[in-house]
């Protein structure tokens, strides 16, 4: 699992013990939707408030450009998009860093249904440097 010194580990934590049960409980071939809402069960059960879909504006100049349908927040601190993938490429990771920086989440998982053993990356977005931090 994850190191303890990484900020919200322990709701990441939760998050990746569920996603393993939903994974372990459908395997992999359903569409995204089907282990999004296993998930959010799971994840109620243990007392963790999801937000599911939740849409979120897109600023450039202090105008609203666009909308966005962000997968999962937990607990309004962990950005957390689902992926039911053969495979995960750069643009998954590219997407989830760049929400991390433009709705000012600190902490993302990229969770992938598609293989036979889930897959999961923990993206942190450090605002000191302005940048995201890939850590696997």
């Amino acid at each position: 699992m994850e190191q303890k010194d990484f900020k919200y580990s322990d709701i990441t934590e939760k998050i990746i013990g569920s996603a393993m049960k939903v994974h372990t409980f459908f395997g992999l071939g359903f569409p995204e939707v089907v282990y999004k809402r296993a998930l959010i069960i799971e994840l109620e059960t243990l007392g963790l408030q999801c937000g599911t879909e939740v849409e979120k504006d897109i600023i450039y100049q202090t105008k609203i450009i666009a909308k966005r349908r962000l997968d999962l927040i937990i607990e309004n601190k962990v950005l957390v998009e689902l992926k039911a993938l053969s495979e995960v490429d750069n643009r998954c990771h590219s997407q989830i860093i760049n929400y991390l920086n433009i709705f000012s989440f600190e902490v993302g998982l990229l969770l992938n249904f598609g293989k036979e053993s889930l897959e999961f990356k923990r993206f942190a977005n450090s605002k000191k440097s302005a940048k995201s931090n890939y850590n696997p």
